[in-house]
């Protein structure tokens, strides 16, 4: 069983910044991939940025130059840097591990709950 935790999100003024993070916690698996998506309101769910087990990294057109996503693969945790942030940045977040166990064939996926940003003046 995983489990994934996030933290980090809130209300902030426009131009302002958050940092969300997301940790695994249960059993152990390898991890391949690690992402964010957002959903706003009457808006289908998004990604934001991906990070790869390689270290390639993705970012959506709307967040490039503004947002950075970094990892510590020691701790399970993803994070997101968002900088800059605008009010059509307001959704919520999701963190999503892509990983795999040693003694299962294929790949798992595990979703945070979500986490609230809104941007407002």
């Amino acid at each position: 069983q995983v489990q994934l935790v996030e933290s980090g999100g809130g209300l902030v003024q426009p131009g302002g910044s958050l940092r969300l993070s997301c940790a695994a916690s249960g059993s152990i698996f390898s991890i391949n991939a690690m992402g964010w998506y957002r959903q706003a309101p009457g808006k289908q769910r998004e990604l934001v940025a991906t990070i790869i087990s390689g270290g390639s990294i993705n970012y959506a057109d709307s967040v490039k130059g503004r947002f950075t996503i970094s990892r510590d693969n020691a701790k399970n945790t993803v994070y997101l840097q968002m900088n800059s942030l605008k009010p059509e940045d307001t959704a919520v977040y999701y963190c999503k591990f892509v990983g795999s166990y040693y003694y299962i064939h294929g790949e798992f996926t595990y979703w945070g709950q979500g986490t609230q940003v809104t941007v407002s003046s």
